[in-house]
């Protein structure tokens, strides 16, 4: 027996098929194009997103017998907001993806109005570009007609995870699950539902959003005609650093874990406990089970890490691979003093500025590629430390994500928080989760616990040099954030 993951990310489509064991024994990827349409604008064509899963599914699929498998999980990058035609599931415009800063004068004018202390109260989120509900209103502001279709019906309204399932199920079902539903701005934590007000307030008619379902169980079929003559169950949904958690097993109060992808994100299960945060956390739904409990989750947001590193090779040039960086990091001791605030798309937790761009200070003449470089890993490092310092105390902190295999990262991360890192032995835990979620919907997995035991170690990263030289080194960074902010303003 095994289970299908799709992982729809920021920049590709990853596909694995998961044993019964937990090992991952078929992976297929295709990478879609990003459209940069204006300064801060970041789109998706949602056409290319479903191609892309067409490909890395297919791909996939070559490597194992399609029989075996017995369901579907899907993960997907959240915030990020798609309309289609229900019938013909095209769409009229590119998705509005969850990096886009377009929304940030719309944040300031309900901030202004007296809106946001109500909105967190409701969703546990902050009135930022970052949410799904700000981007709506610019489509309902900017594109009218458009909208119009919206509010007649004939456009349905959803994120990733919503798209695909209508594609794969041939426009038959339009649901989500409370992980992403949770990020709209739509949602009410505390009623685990969309909130009549908060559309209201929005302007996004309900009917038009997906329908509500469990994180895992029943929840809709393929079409064979419409996804490669495969018909099975979709069991499991989850945004996807929830995914994510659900990938480490983190399914106790206290389990944290940080996943470095395109952003990086911290998560920490509350439990049955809805945990608000004055230090710039976000209160977010971890999953609901087909019985109805909801878990909740605290989440530390950061908006640029690994595309910190992308930019390094595809804006700069410097490097020709995102693996390259561990080796020219590693040809110096230190950064040199350079410091670089990767906040290309404004700063997320636990600053909040959509307004902060990318800073780097410290060049001289001695400066090299490799200080750039380095500079780079240790601001990932440094990021992740200003958000975990506003949790709970820990001894440990699980670790995943493309950047983990970075073991220089790794140690500068585990130096800065001093505490142990672990990085398990599978680190596509984003699209483990979704298959973790689809085995417990579909009888693969009985439980959690057996969940659990699938779990293994790869590498513990301990702290280690001078403790004194780490916290000085972090003191400068928080210099450099505060320098960057407000800049956009200017």
């Amino acid at each position: 027996m095994s289970v299908l993951a799709i992982d729809a990310g920021t920049t590709g489509v990853t596909a694995v098929v998961v044993s019964a064991t937990g090992d991952i024994v078929a992976k297929g990827y295709q990478e879609f194009a990003q459209h940069f349409p204006k300064p801060g604008w970041v789109e998706h064509a949602p056409e290319e997103i479903w191609q892309a899963t067409l490909e890395a599914t297919r791909d996939a699929l070559k490597q194992v017998d399609a029989s075996e498998l017995r369901g579907i999980g899907i993960t997907n990058q959240r915030e990020t907001v798609l309309l289609w035609d229900r019938e013909t599931l095209g769409s009229p415009r590119r998705a509005i993806v969850w990096q886009d800063r377009r929304t940030a004068d719309i944040c300031l004018r309900m901030r202004e109005d007296g809106h946001e202390e109500r909105i967190t109260e409701l969703t546990g989120l902050r009135l930022d570009p970052y949410f799904s509900g700000t981007k709506l209103r610019w489509l309902a502001e900017q594109e009218p007609r458009t909208w119009a279709l919206v509010e007649e019906g004939r456009y349905a309204v959803g994120t990733v995870d919503s798209y695909l399932i209508a594609r794969m199920t041939r426009g038959l079902h339009h649901v989500t699950d409370v992980s992403n539903a949770s990020r709209t701005l739509l949602f009410d934590l505390t009623t685990g539902d969309w909130s009549e007000e908060l559309c209201g307030l929005f302007g996004v008619p309900q009917d038009a959003l997906p329908d509500l379902v469990p994180s895992w169980g029943d929840i809709a079929v393929t079409d064979p005609r419409s996804f490669l003559d495969l018909e099975l169950p979709i069991a499991g949904i989850a945004g996807d650093q929830q995914s994510a958690l659900f990938g480490q097993t983190c399914f106790d109060p206290g389990d944290a874990k940080c996943t470095y992808g395109t952003g990086s994100f911290i998560l920490t299960n509350t439990g049955r406990e809805l945990v608000r945060s004055d230090a710039g956390l976000l209160s977010t739904a971890a999953w609901r089970s087909p019985d109805g409990e909801l878990t909740y989750a605290l989440e530390g947001a950061i908006f640029v890490t690994g595309a910190a590193v992308q930019w390094l090779r595809d804006g700069l040039q410097i490097v020709g691979s995102a693996a390259e960086t561990q080796a020219v990091a590693s040809t110096v001791d230190s950064s040199d003093g350079v410091v670089f605030v990767p906040a290309l798309t404004g700063l997320g937790a636990p600053h909040w500025d959509p307004h902060a761009r990318g800073t780097i200070l410290g060049l001289t003449r001695g400066t090299t590629r490799a200080h750039l470089v380095r500079a780079t890993l240790e601001a990932i490092a440094f990021e992740v430390r200003d958000v975990i310092e506003t949790m709970p105390a820990r001894d440990t902190l699980k670790v995943d994500g493309g950047a983990c295999a970075n073991d220089l990262l790794c140690q500068l991360q585990a130096d800065q928080l001093g505490v142990t890192v672990e990085r398990p032995r599978l680190t596509e835990t984003t699209a483990l989760g979704a298959a973790f979620l689809a085995g417990l919907g579909t009888g693969v997995w009985d439980s959690t616990d057996q969940l659990r035991d699938t779990w293994q170690l790869d590498r513990a990263f301990t702290p280690a040099g001078d403790r004194a030289a780490a916290d000085a080194a972090h003191r400068r960074w928080t210099e450099a954030v505060e320098r960057s902010k407000g800049w956009a303003q200017l």
